[in-house]
Parts: structure tokens; C-alpha cells; sequence
């Protein structure tokens, strides 16, 4: 997930949630919601919250685990973070929690740098620098570039945001680097460097598209089209194409088999079958397995036809 294998990402939460299940362990999803919030599905999102929700008052735990929820209700999303944003992500800035803090921290520099909350920026960015500064890999210092460029003006932040892109760019960290463009791009914008904007924005774009981050790739398309650009919506043929897996567990369910037949074929769990059917519905644009025979044979024709 951190290096933008969104695909790999899913596959393996979906393992691990197979693992939970057939071993009565009710660890909550946060990876798949971390996932899903990267991709900007929020509708995805709010159900596995609500799923959350209702295990967590089950067990007794909702007091404990209620900052985490809040933080997955407020980080990651596609449009820039703001107002009621700010409440969630102070929630979850708790010390005895130290690996969500860091990850929240950065999140919350530029919530409050989009709201022009100065004073709670620097508080966050002086607290995130605790642990950035000791560790003084370019993972971290660049994400504490990025967030200094957020709080800064002229030139500075100009200088900020080139480092913050040239330290990431030597990590894995796609995501992040991806982000860095957008941020610098949106920066260059408002600053009236419309030429220098699009080069950031079509380098965030393009990113955003590949890694699979749909709603900040549109955030990205729509800062394009503020400087002047006509950026049309790209239509994934990657993403819209069966892997082979998923096409064989289609004919299958097509077929009439069940996912725990489904995966006594394949050796998989019932529940990989279902993560697998999930993206082949989505790539079919289809709601249930009775339109199955029928998505196929038009998919068919047109990977035919291309």
C-alpha cells in the first residue's frame, strides 16, 4: 500500500481477513479502509467504518479503538482536508499511539494549513519533526519538507516543496511522491506560475492514474483544467481488462458454482473469491452474478473488437 501496489495491497488484506475469520480473531480492517481511502471510495469506506462500529460496541472496545475511527473517517481524502476534518485528526494525536500519530500528523499539517489554522500546523509539524528529524531518512524528511512547504511562503516554500519531491523520488514511496507533485502543483497554481503548475499537476496526474488513486487523480485533472488545460477523464483499459484469475472464478460463478466450490477448485478461500468476483464486477459494471453470462460475452467482443 505504501509503495502503490494497490492490487497486491487488497489481495493481501483480504488474505489476512480470511485468516481472522477461520481463526475467531475480529482485528478490525484498518488496512482495507487505509487502502480504500487512498483510492478515494469513500462509500467503500463508510461500510466497513459502520462494520467497525458495530463489532468494536459488540466487544466492549468502542472507547478504545473510537480514535482510530475517527482518523479513518478524516484522512486521505481526495478533496483537501478541512473544518470538521480538523476535530477527527486531533483525536487521534495521541502519544501512546505513536505509530498513528506520525502517520496523522502529516495529515493534519495540511488540514490545517487549508483552513489557514497557523498556529495548530506548526503544533502538529513540531510534534511530527520529534520523530522525522531522529530518523533522517529521506521517507521522513521529506514527508516534514512537504509538510514545512504547506506553512511556508515565496520562495521557501518553492525550495521545500523541490526538496520534499527530490527526497521522496529516491523512496518507494509512490503515494507520497505523487502527493508532493499535487501539493507543489496546487501551490504554483494560486501563485499565478500556471506554466510551472501543469508540469507538476500532468507529473501528479499521471501518477495518481497509475497507482490507482481515482479521486485524487481527479483532483489533480480538475487543478489542470483551472490552469487552462482540457484534461478528459481517462478511461483505464488496464483496469477495465480480466486478469486471468478473475476470468476463470467469472466462468466459474457464471457456471453456477458457489465461492466455497469456486474455491476448493482453485485453492482459494471463500472469501479471496469474493474479494476476486468484487473486482469483476466492478470491471463488468455489474451488480449481481445472474448478469454474469451476459457482461462476459460482451467483454469478450470487445477486447475482440480492440
Amino acid at each position: 500500500m505504501w509503495i502503490g501496489d494497490f492490487t497486491g495491497a487488497a489481495a493481501l488484506a483480504t488474505e489476512a481477513d480470511s485468516v481472522a475469520a477461520a481463526s475467531g480473531s475480529h482485528f478490525p480492517p484498518f488496512t482495507l479502509l487505509r487502502l480504500r481511502s487512498l483510492q478515494g471510495r469513500e462509500a467503500e469506506c463508510s461500510a466497513l467504518i459502520a462494520g467497525v462500529i458495530r463489532q468494536t460496541a459488540a466487544s466492549g472496545n468502542g472507547r478504545q479503538r473510537s480514535p482510530r475511527i475517527g482518523q479513518l473517517r478524516s484522512v486521505q481524502r481526495s478533496r483537501p482536508l478541512q473544518g470538521g476534518d480538523l476535530r477527527g485528526l486531533q483525536a487521534t494525536s495521541n502519544p501512546l499511539d505513536p505509530w498513528i500519530t506520525r502517520w496523522v500528523l502529516s495529515e493534519l499539517v495540511e488540514a490545517a494549513a487549508h483552513e489557514r489554522n497557523v498556529v495548530l500546523g506548526r503544533d502538529a509539524l513540531k510534534r511530527l519533526a520529534e520523530t522525522t528529524q531522529p530518523a533522517g531518512n529521506d521517507f521522513a524528511l521529506g514527508i516534514e519538507a512537504r509538510c514545512r512547504a504547506l506553512l511556508s511562503d515565496g520562495a521557501a516554500a518553492d525550495d521545500l516543496y523541490r526538496e520534499a519531491i527530490e527526497r521522496l523520488s529516491r523512496t518507494r514511496l509512490g503515494p507520497e511522491l505523487a502527493r508532493a507533485h499535487l501539493l507543489f502543483g496546487e501551490w504554483l497554481r494560486r501563485e499565478g506560475r500556471r506554466v510551472d503548475a501543469r508540469e507538476q499537476l500532468h507529473t501528479a496526474h499521471d501518477m495518481l492514474v497509475t497507482i490507482g488513486m481515482e479521486a485524487f487523480a481527479e483532483r489533480a485533472r480538475r487543478e489542470l483544467i483551472a490552469t487552462g488545460e482540457n484534461v478528459r477523464r481517462r478511461s483505464d483499459s488496464s483496469r477495465a481488462q480480466l486478469t486471468p484469475q478473475e476470468e476463470q472464478i467469472a466462468v466459474l460463478a457464471r457456471d453456477g458454482l458457489s465461492n466455497p466450490e469456486i474455491g476448493a477448485q482453485l485453492f482459494l478461500s471463500a472469501r479471496t473469491v469474493e474479494w476476486h468476483l468484487g473486482k469483476v464486477f466492478t470491471k463488468l459494471d455489474i451488480s449481481s452474478r445472474r448478469q454474469l453470462r451476459a457482461a462476459l460475452l460482451e467483454h469478450s467482443r470487445l477486447l475482440a473488437s480492440a
